[in-house]
């Protein structure tokens, strides 16, 4: 089979374009180029592009020992770290695709993925490989004393156009997670698009913020280490918290980075000195509504696209000058890629269903033939039979410069934070608790800007359940970014006269319907206690809050709690690492793990600031 159709043109200041053939190729040459530059930093942690290329060749070399190579999907669970990035590298070194892991979601969650993906390798540090322990799956960890030893100067496989690069999963309608296949052809165009657009070179300095499990996170690492840039992680606090991002991306002197589009509506808003290094801001992920001010010092470009056709499959720069009543648009497809709004009968439209085709759209769904077959249909408004184009399930319109605004989906999907979210996989869950009967997912934006998922739930006859309850259930199963904010309990669902789900008939949230939490101790019983109330309560936007109400029950999320964590920080000196506020959501919890870190300083615990594997 031929090697890989369309090579990247990525640009050296060095020296005239040079033209490889896959993502791997490009960062071995740049490091035969430029050794000593810096390829990643976490917290104070610096590696090499020569330091990279020999870590990630020994683990490589272990991997194909391991069974590694063209077809073979291998895990990958580590927090946003050196290793991470390592790891990831070596698995395509290797010549299989990797299966990037968030070590925040369950267990349960985590080994159907392992399963699903037929993994016969799972990368992991020690604390996750204890929990991922599965006899079928060897676990290679890649910090401790038993770091994997390789041979640095292996020759890895050649690569071929059609070899699978990552399998990353999402959400699935039917219940359960499904696995998207993108291929080495896949990530070379959109390296090479963004290479281009975007004018990167090997002085850029780009930030990294997505967890491993968004695929965002693929977009913020190679196009840059192919291009010999360097790749700066922040960590898990900043990167939720709008002004210490701000402040992180001035200090670290960040040229071109992504931020999920409500942090990005957050960081516009912010007063900026008039020149910065930052030159280029991306986001996506959800419908982006706030236009950039005109004195925004740099650029803000809005993108779009599912994880079934490689990240990125429309872009646009969004400026004040173009300002105007509806959303700032998408854009139009980027090099490689075709667009087509299309009717029920597949006939091209002004406003209608988004179709892509092109070189992003992915191989299809892992081990789900008919679910692909449905998704990923024939492209005939191409010459070739074998053009495919995927069907993404979005409303959109042309606008009159022919770039596109996004007006909705045509069905029940989500899109929370960044998240791709299926309401049938949460109801699924909800569906093996015995108390109840009946369940339904929607979000409201009750409040706007704070959309939440709110779960309707239907009894079993004489059930009852707290919420703090359900949330322990459902955390067995699902990421923290799935579960409901409220619980609201019904008689029946409504229905209309067709006998639907009447969803305008589904009713706000409030004291009487709405599912409750263990019943509070009798109180604060410390000054310290009644400031954490006070803090909390005030980011809640409610005038009390008990000892024992857990915060995300209360309408709290990770961008929610980043800002807690920043504001407890600034009233007792003490940095909370985002983790432990998901295991010590309450007053009680938080102030003794306050007491804890103010008797034990240095406080923080930085996950992505460790050293690197296997040096």
């Amino acid at each position: 089979m031929a090697t890989l159709a369309s090579t990247m043109a990525i640009s050296n200041t060095n020296a005239a374009p040079h033209l490889v053939t896959s993502v791997p190729e490009a960062v071995t040459e740049r490091a035969a180029r430029r050794p000593h530059a810096v390829a990643v930093t976490a917290g104070n942690h610096v590696i090499t592009y020569s330091e990279l290329e020999r870590q990630a060749n020994r683990l490589a070399h272990r991997l194909i020992s391991a069974g590694a190579g063209p077809g073979v999907a291998i895990g990958l669970c580590l927090p946003r770290s050196l290793e991470m990035v390592v790891g990831a590298l070596a698995i395509l070194k290797s010549g299989a695709a990797y299966v990037p892991m968030d070590p925040a979601y369950p267990a349960d969650r985590l080994l159907f993925t392992l399963e699903d993906a037929c993994a016969p390798v799972l990368i992991s540090d020690p604390a996750n490989a204890r929990r991922l322990e599965n006899p079928d799956c060897e676990t290679i960890v890649v910090d401790g004393p038993d770091a994997p030893v390789g041979d640095e100067d292996f020759t890895p496989p050649r690569i071929r156009a059609s070899d699978l690069a990552y399998v990353v999963y999402t959400s699935g309608s039917t219940g359960t997670p499904k696995g998207v296949e993108i291929t080495h052809a896949n990530l070379s165009n959109l390296v090479a698009w963004h290479c281009r657009a975007f004018a990167v070179t090997a002085q850029d300095r780009a930030s990294h913020l997505a967890g491993l499990s968004f695929d965002a996170s693929v977009w913020e690492m190679w196009p840059y280490l192919a291009a010999g840039a360097s790749l700066h992680l922040a960590d898990d606090v900043t990167r939720l918290s709008a002004d210490l991002l701000r402040d992180w991306l001035l200090e670290r002197a960040v040229s071109i980075g992504f931020v999920p589009t409500p942090i990005a509506e957050r960081l516009i808003a912010l007063e900026w000195p008039s020149h910065t290094p930052l030159r280029i801001l991306l986001t996506g992920g959800e419908a982006l509504r706030r236009w950039p001010p005109a004195d925004l010092p740099f650029e803000l470009v809005n993108n779009y696209g599912p994880s079934e056709c490689t990240v990125v499959a429309t872009s646009a720069a969004v400026t004040a000058d173009a300002r105007r009543s509806g959303l700032p648009p998408i854009g139009s497809a980027i090099d490689g890629g075709y667009t087509y709004v299309l009717d029920e009968q597949l006939r091209q439209v002004r406003s209608g269903e988004l179709y892509i085709g092109g070189a992003g759209v992915a191989r299809g769904y892992r081990g789900r033939p008919e679910l692909t077959a449905a998704r990923f249909v024939r492209d005939p408004f191409r010459g070739d039979a074998d053009a495919r184009m995927y069907r993404t399930g979005d409303l959109v319109r042309v606008l009159p410069d022919g770039q596109l605004e996004f007006m909705g989906r045509v069905d029940d999907q989500i899109k929370i934070r960044g998240y791709r979210i299926e309401p049938n996989e949460i109801v699924a869950a909800l569906g093996r608790h015995p108390a109840i009967r009946e369940s339904m997912v929607v979000a409201r934006e009750d409040v706007p800007g704070e959309k939440r998922l709110i779960a309707y739930l239907v009894m079993q006859p004489d059930s009852s359940v707290l919420a703090g309850e359900l949330r322990d259930f459902l955390r067995q199963s699902l990421p923290e970014y799935m579960i409901p904010a409220i619980f609201v309990t019904l008689d029946a669902v409504p229905l209309t006269r067709n006998g639907k789900i009447n969803r305008r008939a589904l009713p706000p949230p409030d004291a009487a319907n709405t599912l409750g939490d263990a019943p509070a101790a009798d109180g604060f019983v410390s000054d310290l206690q009644r400031r954490i109330g006070g803090i909390a309560g005030a980011l809640l936007e409610r005038e009390s809050i008990g000892i024992n109400d857990n915060f995300f029950l209360l309408g709290g999320h990770s961008l929610l709690g980043a800002q807690l964590i920043v504001n407890l920080k600034k009233a007792f000196g003490v940095e909370i690492p985002l983790r432990a506020l998901f295991a010590n959501p309450t007053v009680a919890g938080l102030a003794e793990e306050i007491g804890r870190l103010s008797v034990s300083r240095p406080m923080y615990d930085d996950q992505s600031a460790r050293t690197s594997v296997g040096a």
